[in-house]
């Protein structure tokens, strides 16, 4: 699996960086700075990788409320933040601007991320109102920028929202794949930080084949090796915060705690 080509290890555990505010933002106060925004993901990145993570992906989390087309502003504010960090990344990295695959895809090229996270199908209704997706156009940009090797992983349903036309997920994972060719699969729970469901994971795992299937939401220290035992690896963000609390900071102590428990399930197939 390529997975385990890029991360190195059987079921990787990707972790989220989530960025602070950027520059047009709500959450970005007048005496903030790219520079303090900067210097904030260096030191969550640092526990991260100090904590054992296998992967990261760098995302604007809290540009809240999300933009459907993003801000010029925002897209160059994180190309500016992930050039600053390269040097300190030493482990395979992404990047997601939330809501905008396109965008993603172009930040992606920009900065040489090995793999992008969206959702990149469907149409869709939540508090952002309708979303209507164009994936056709997404793996256009993506082959004519000549990232042969981005890997794209799609989410299978989106967090926060509900497809316009109920399907079953095992009809939506099978046309996902058919028609566009996701390298990942990505079952989310109802938003950043809700526990993802074991047999809604089960359901899309059944029907994906040889395409990987990741925990998108809701992993925990206590509750990892059961959601390894259905999925493929898993992305992972609030879990590693202070007091598991979306809006803190990473702690190394308890990335490392999770990833502890990881290796461990590795070794043993159980905690």
């Amino acid at each position: 699996m390529w997975m385990k080509d890029m991360f190195g290890v059987d079921k990787p555990i990707i972790a989220l960086l989530h960025l602070r505010a950027l520059p047009g933002d709500p959450l970005y106060r007048r005496e903030d700075s790219i520079e303090q925004v900067t210097e904030t993901a260096r030191k969550e990145l640092l526990a991260l990788q100090e904590g054992g993570v296998d992967g990261v992906l760098i995302a604007n989390e809290f540009s809240l409320p999300y933009e459907k087309k993003v801000s010029l502003v925002t897209v160059a504010s994180m190309g500016y933040i992930v050039g600053a960090l390269r040097e300190d990344i030493k482990i395979p990295f992404g990047v997601n601007i939330v809501l905008n695959p396109l965008a993603t895809i172009d930040l992606a090229a920009a900065v040489g991320a090995g793999f992008v996270r969206s959702t990149f199908t469907g149409a869709y209704v939540g508090e952002d109102g309708l979303t209507d997706t164009d994936i056709s156009a997404v793996i256009r940009r993506k082959k004519a920028l000549g990232l042969d090797d981005l890997k794209l992983l799609y989410k299978v349903n989106p967090e926060s929202g509900v497809y316009l036309a109920e399907r079953p997920i095992e009809k939506i994972t099978k046309s996902m794949i058919f028609h566009c060719f996701p390298d990942a699969l990505c079952v989310s729970g109802a938003s950043a930080g809700t526990e993802t469901d074991n047999g809604l994971i089960q359901r899309v795992r059944e029907v994906s084949g040889d395409t990987p299937v990741l925990c998108n939401t809701g992993c925990t220290a206590e509750n990892i090796c059961e959601k390894l035992d259905y999925c493929d690896g898993a992305c992972v963000g609030t879990a590693f915060k202070k007091d598991g609390k979306f809006q803190n900071l990473v702690e190394a102590s308890r990335v490392k705690l999770f990833m502890d428990r990881v290796r461990q399930y590795r070794n043993e197939h159980r905690c």
